[in-house]
């Protein structure tokens, strides 16, 4: 806009300065006549005076005409120019405020993460072809919660297989062998101690006081992935463990949509204070997961501190049962509800079973077929209504187990041989 006020100027000067001097030449041959004539003289050299004033009188006033709206252009265009530059510069001033405000989850994350560890379970009695190391039969989720190296996970991620070792991998990438300290199996908890001090420490809230709608982050390393952040709301603080098909449990598990995957079990579930309110168990489907509450898991860690002021810690004294290598979870009514509400593949006269949430690499059920998603209706002809009725056929004398399942709307049959103890 200004480039072409600027040469709409030039092009009124040149006009004006032309005009002059045509002027000013018709003046002089007006002169050069009136010598020649002197009858006409008078007349003619009036009449030129007349002419040049005229044209001197259009020259200026067109110049003041056009000159006037060019600087009051010039100066608006100047104005909107510095306006545009400085519009980017304030946009990007907000948005930075804006992410420093609103990003809520980013700054729980921040205070919590170093307290998240990855808990591996390695197979003595298998190993890698190239490094000569234990391979990994499994892995899951921990989180530190005191100083001197004492970790809380999930019971299912540390027992759930025999002739294995534990190792723990903090956030800044040391690894540690861990010892396992206590372990209650009715409540799916368990404790480790790996060898180092001065640890970052995850808070420990209460769940009592949560709400339905709560905003919640769980953390873990889901797929052997560290420090892995889904989130998510509490849907319900009070599914009964009885809901889920959970026998000899008096545990009213937290209910959220955040994803708890394979390797998130163990991990903390964290409130926006940065304090974890429950302990990641399992998953059913997308946006039906399933914590431990954080004050049933206190009641634990109380009674575990008990047992080592009178000496008489954990000595790998869990039951030893026939090993199969998957994690279950009973679907109830109201699971089965749940799932065929949100599936497609859901047969509508399925009424009972077991479903296999997790297979462990290189274990009897990973060998025989089964796969994370399957529904297990029958084992040797008996039907299959809970997790407890796969525990008294792992207990029979049967050498294999000949196993009914469904996988999606397909029926299918395959056979396990469990390990002996």
């Amino acid at each position: 806009m200004t480039l072409r006020a600027s040469h709409r100027l030039l092009a009124i000067l040149r006009r004006c300065t032309t005009s002059t001097h045509l002027v000013q030449r018709s003046s002089h041959t007006t002169s050069h006549r009136s010598q020649d004539n002197g009858e006409d003289s008078g007349r003619d050299r009036q009449d030129g005076e007349q002419k040049d004033s005229g044209q001197r009188k259009f020259g200026w006033r067109s110049l003041v005409r056009f000159f006037v709206p060019f600087s009051l252009g010039a100066v608006a265009s100047t104005l909107v120019i510095e306006r545009e530059e400085l519009t980017p510069t304030i946009a990007a001033r907000a948005m930075s405020s804006r992410r420093r405000d609103y990003n809520f989850i980013a700054d729980v994350v921040a205070g919590c993460a170093d307290s998240v560890v990855y808990i591996e379970i390695k197979d003595t009695r298998h190993f890698d072809y190239f490094s000569g190391q234990p391979i990994t039969a499994s892995n899951g989720s921990g989180f530190i919660i005191e100083q001197n190296g004492l970790i809380l996970t999930n019971a299912h991620v540390v027992i759930n297989k025999p002739h294995t070792m534990v190792q723990v991998r903090l956030s800044d990438g040391r690894t540690f062998p861990a010892t396992i300290e206590d372990v209650d199996q009715t409540s799916d908890l368990a404790t480790l101690r790996i060898q180092v001090n001065n640890l970052s420490v995850m808070r420990l809230g209460k769940s009592s006081t949560l709400r339905s709608g709560e905003w919640v982050v769980a953390l873990g390393s889901p797929l052997a992935l560290s420090n892995t952040v889904t989130a998510g709301v509490i849907s319900s603080t009070q599914r009964a463990s009885q809901e889920l098909g959970l026998r000899n449990r008096d545990i009213n598990y937290l209910q959220t949509d955040a994803a708890i995957t394979f390797g998130n079990s163990g991990g903390p579930l964290v409130n926006l204070d940065g304090e974890a309110i429950g302990v990641n168990s399992m998953k059913v489907t997308a946006g039906i997961s399933f914590a431990i509450p954080i004050d049933y898991v206190k009641v634990f860690l109380e009674r575990a501190a008990e047992r080592r002021k009178k000496g008489s810690a954990y000595k790998t004294g869990y039951p030893v049962k026939r090993y199969m290598g998957i994690t279950m979870l009973t679907l109830t009514p109201d699971i089965l509800f749940e799932l065929k509400s949100r599936s497609q593949n859901m047969p509508n006269n399925l009424t009972h079973g077991v479903l296999v949430w997790k297979v462990i690499v290189g274990s009897p059920a990973h060998s025989g077929g089964l796969q994370p998603g399957d529904i297990v209706t029958h084992i040797n002809k008996k039907e299959i209504k809970n997790s407890s009725d796969v525990y008294d056929a792992l207990a029979d004398n049967s050498k294999t187990l000949d196993i009914v399942i469904l996988r999606g709307v397909k029926q299918m049959h395959v056979t396990i041989t469990p390990e002996d103890p």
